[in-house]
């Protein structure tokens, strides 16, 4: 009979020489051998269990669509660095996206095609499904034309953590393009793709848009599903659109959002999606209240060029029938401290314990993905950027040290974030900042100091944090130019109110259009 046949184990019973020192690790005394022998004896029944389920077949994501796996580019055809790979999938014939190129940040499944999440970690893995954006995208008649290269495990709001090497800024290449979406931020900057794919934890789609000059969304935290992307912290995980233009952007965002039948644990599932585009037939503002947030102009390094020029920008929808008047939110110039609590910790249990895939909640897990991470990242745990390895050695002090407190504190403090940005919305219909209060910093040289990668890292993400923090969508509309370089508008808003944003945003870059 077929069932008493040999068949190797997946998971191996532990000895009782492995069982002893894992209890010692934690403390645990036991009394005599014949306490381990049967605590032993008890996990190997549940290893048997184990043995079982791992010959069922598993559910995954579907791929609807065939493919090649495509291949690296060559540096003369990748001049900016902003693609990993290149591939070509097409999609339905027809649909909202029919005709339209799409890049895909580096951090999201595409069956068949390598994934590597700016780390070399992580090189080599492929995975057997599509993420449900992808297939959303291939639905709607998008071509996707390769995956864009993303920070070291999006760890970065500059763009210069991958071990592919820095990508650079369309408008100036020895200039930054933002992180942790840089990629998509320059390939649709430099015309080579029609729309990107970016991911979003801290400003990772608003801040590259902001120095590429181009227009991102995050939207409303559990709008778009993540599913099938690799994670950093559960409860600031977004992806969003990245285009040319307001109107791009809003269509895009009409494939992208929607419930997906309960396999993101981050979404509701009583989610509407509007036709946003649609949403945008419109010539004024009347009636409409703008505030701009004294704190978001008042960061430490900013540039008083950015901020008078987005004043300047922003005051200009009065000619559209707004009113602009200036607000204040106290707690927003703490956003990246209360980022820093929960997120540090948070993102130190996603990405190095559980492989970039958060436990404990159903929905999909990336079994592949995990177990490949699972694998390589402690065999190869020096090839972290050295902003990953602030998140491990102070993860690690603090899961050893502090154990929960301080990401508790980050959590509940979160909520007070949220209520100072609600008063301020209960008055006005978008809160407004410079996205980045500077614009595009020098690429580092080799010699930069490690201090200085750190500090240079996460130098944009001071205004873009509060929205990751609160939940709320903000989407960033170039404002103009300061020395060549773009200054992008942040506007903030209610959550799931993406329409208001995007009729700001549509108006505002009208108003703000250069002269042709």
């Amino acid at each position: 009979m077929a069932e008493n046949l040999y068949s190797e184990p997946s998971i191996q019973v532990p000895t009782l020489a492995h069982l002893e020192e894992l209890g010692k690790r934690r403390g645990l005394r036991f009394n005599g051998a014949t306490d381990l022998e049967q605590y032993r004896e008890f996990i190997s029944k549940l290893c048997d269990g184990f043995n079982e389920a791992d010959k069922l077949p598993e559910p995954t994501l579907p791929v609807k669509y065939p493919r090649l796996p495509g291949y690296r580019p060559k540096q003369e055809d990748n001049k900016l660095n902003g693609w990993y790979w290149r591939t070509d999938i097409e999609g339905a014939k027809t649909g909202k996206l029919a005709g339209r190129t799409v890049a895909i940040k580096d951090n999201i499944a595409v069956a068949g095609v390598p994934m590597m999440n700016g780390c070399t970690i992580t090189e080599g893995y492929v995975s057997e499904f599509d993420a449900t954006v992808i297939t959303r995208i291939l639905d709607a008649g998008g071509r996707i034309t390769g995956k864009a290269i993303c920070e070291g495990y999006c760890l970065s709001g500059n763009s210069f953590t991958c071990n592919k090497g820095p990508v650079r800024n369309f408008h100036n290449p020895m200039h930054s393009a933002a992180g942790s979406s840089g990629g998509s931020g320059t390939l649709v900057a430099a015309g080579e793709v029609d729309l990107a794919v970016g991911g979003d934890q801290g400003g990772s789609i608003r801040m590259p848009s902001s120095w590429c000059g181009i227009v991102g969304m995050k939207p409303t935290f559990g709008l778009v599903p993540y599913t099938g992307a690799m994670a950093i912290e559960p409860s600031i995980d977004h992806l969003g659109p990245m285009a040319k233009t307001v109107y791009d952007c809003a269509l895009f965002l009409e494939v992208l959002a929607g419930y997906d039948d309960g396999l993101d644990p981050r979404q509701f599932p009583n989610i509407e999606v509007a036709e946003y585009s649609k949403e945008l037939q419109v010539d004024n503002l009347n009636g409409m209240k703008i505030g701009l947030v004294k704190e978001g102009f008042n960061r430490p390094g900013a540039d008083d060029k950015v901020n008078e020029l987005v004043k300047k920008a922003v005051r200009k929808l009065t000619n559209a029938g707004a009113v602009v008047e200036e607000v204040s939110i106290p707690l927003h110039e703490k956003s990246a401290i209360i980022w820093n609590l929960f997120g540090m910790e948070g993102s130190y249990d996603t990405i190095l314990r559980q492989q970039s895939a958060p436990v404990g909640f159903p929905g999909f897990y990336p079994t592949s993905s995990m177990k490949f991470q699972g694998v390589s990242l402690p065999t190869r745990i020096n090839d972290l950027s050295h902003t990953m390895k602030v998140v491990l050695l102070f993860g690690e002090y603090l899961k050893e040290c502090y154990p929960g407190q301080f990401y508790g504190r980050g959590m509940n403090m979160r909520r007070l974030l949220s209520q100072e940005y609600e008063i301020a919305l209960e008055k006005y219909d978008a809160v407004v900042m410079p996205t980045i209060p500077m614009t595009a910093s020098k690429l580092p040289m080799k010699d930069t100091s490690l201090l200085d990668y750190c500090s240079k890292a996460f130098e944009p993400c001071g205004n873009t944090m509060a929205a990751s923090v609160t939940g709320m969508p903000a989407l960033t509309v170039n404002a103009g130019f300061i020395d060549g370089l773009p200054v992008g508008t942040m506007f903030t808003g209610r959550k799931f109110d993406e329409v208001t944003l995007l009729k700001i945003g549509h108006i505002f870059e009208k108003l703000n259009a250069p002269a042709k």
